[in-house]
């Protein structure tokens, strides 16, 4: 290795990777952030439909992700709350019921079994310490099992399965039968309860940007300057125990220090020399990335309102599975968010595509849904560069056997992105804490 180029050189220009160099740059380090890709934001991408900015990634906020909202307020990126005036509609069993509330309304033994495993996630989710999860009193039961097998052997309804593989669905962009039992209710702890995660007021959904999640990334990169390089791709990442050697498409750049904030899966597409331990490979093998689809739909006016419909609704049926109301007003343009089931459905020709996806919407809101005035997608898992998408779907066996090494460093090599937050671990928030944290190992340590 020549010269020390940089103090901290950053891999990945998601949130966590420019909110650790916004935090290096304030304390007074020299910091260049390298991105594989021709746009910042990560899993944050805003696009523009009928006029209005839309999310193909991150899209809500909510209480407790403090992190992310002092963010955004220090950079002047708004919020507003997610529409959900009205009753909610769910596509059951072939039939479109409307109700009120987060819970569907089901028979009372449907809702009373709901209730119950509810109670009992809950309940283990209190028992698993976030911080070292691999070292909570049942880690070992847990991370042997997935969450459809314990489902099962808890004799959970085929109601509250479904409801739960939806929930899965849209969480970790995998099936009940692919996730870790440990890692589902350790992730349910972090974001502070099922009700939390899952409700709109009071919850993970409550609000979002009417000018999209990817403006505050904008702004930080912004803030940054040329520290920021895209279409720099990392190959290969030379280190030894004070500096670090990155080569990309764009060059070599030389540092003290570097920060992987990248998805664990994605560390195995970086030649590093030395390799790491073998457990950090592995760990990498163990930590897949789920996939994710999003769709929408826009039309001159959110029609649904004028049925009291608030936009949101569930579908035990694909490929849309979960849709939101994000229009700006009602006055229009009304835009309707849907929640896709990946399968089948990201290999579809895109006009194939858009069919499927409308006629989703038009089995829940009705024919004029089938007639919008634009619509767009997005397949997260089919991304040529980054694939994957929301957050890691971590299997049995993962965490009990390489957790205690997720973010743990390697010499001048430290770890970020949202899987390795302690709070609200796979949303905005959890990346932007990841990020933060990070930026505070690596200065404590280039301190000393």
């Amino acid at each position: 290795m020549g010269g020390v180029g940089y103090d901290v050189v950053v891999i990945g220009a998601g949130f966590s990777g420019l909110a650790a160099a916004r935090e290096l740059v304030k304390d007074g380090f020299d910091v260049v952030v390298l991105e594989g890709r021709d746009r910042v934001g990560g899993r944050s991408s805003t696009t523009m439909l009928a006029g209005v900015p839309v999310d193909l990634g991150g899209t809500f906020v909510g209480p407790t992700q403090d992190a992310v909202l002092a963010l955004a307020k220090e950079l002047g990126c708004p919020t507003e709350p997610t529409y959900c005036q009205g009753a909610n509609l769910i596509r059951w069993r072939g039939k479109v019921r409307s109700y009120r509330g987060t819970v569907p309304r089901l028979s009372l033994l449907q809702l009373l079994d709901i209730a119950r495993i509810q109670w009992q996630v809950d309940r283990l989710a209190r028992t698993v310490d976030i911080r070292q999860p691999w070292a909570s009193p049942k880690a070992k039961q847990l991370d042997s099992m997935t969450l459809g097998r314990w489902l099962h052997s808890v004799g959970a309804s085929a109601s509250s399965q479904d409801l739960l593989a939806i929930m899965s669905r849209v969480t970790w962009g995998a099936e009940p039968d692919d996730v870790s039992m440990l890692h589902a209710v350790r992730y349910v702890n972090a974001a502070g309860g099922l009700d939390r995660m899952l409700d709109v007021v009071g919850g993970a959904q409550q609000d979002h940007f009417p000018g999209g999640t990817q403006q505050i990334a904008l702004t930080m990169a912004a803030e940054l300057g040329d520290r920021v390089r895209l279409n720099a791709r990392v190959s290969r990442l030379e280190w030894s125990d004070d500096a670090v050697a990155v080569a990309s498409s764009s060059g070599v750049v030389e540092g003290r220090r570097v920060i992987l904030a990248i998805p664990p899966a994605h560390r195995l597409n970086i030649d590093i020399a030395p390799p790491p331990p073998i457990g950090y490979q592995q760990l990498a093998q163990s930590w897949p990335q789920g996939a994710l689809s999003k769709a929408y739909a826009a039309y001159p006016r959110p029609f649904w309102r004028d049925k009291d419909l608030s936009g949101q609704a569930l579908s035990d049926q694909g490929p849309v599975f979960i849709t939101f109301d994000v229009s700006p007003s009602d006055d229009g343009p009304g835009v309707l968010l849907g929640f896709v089931d990946s399968r089948g459905f990201d290999a579809l020709p895109p006009e194939q595509r858009r069919h499927t996806a409308l006629k989703g919407f038009a089995a829940l809101f009705g024919v004029d849904a089938e007639n919008p005035i634009e619509y767009v997608d997005h397949c997260w898992g089919a991304e040529p560069f980054a694939s994957g998408g929301p957050t890691a779907a971590v299997p049995p066996g993962a965490w009990t056997e390489f957790g205690p090494l997720l973010r743990k460093p390697v010499g001048p090599l430290h770890w970020a992105s949202t899987e390795t937050a302690d709070e609200w671990t796979g949303f905005l928030d959890g990346a932007v804490r990841s990020g933060q944290r990070a930026a505070a190992e690596v200065a404590a340590t280039l301190r000393s």
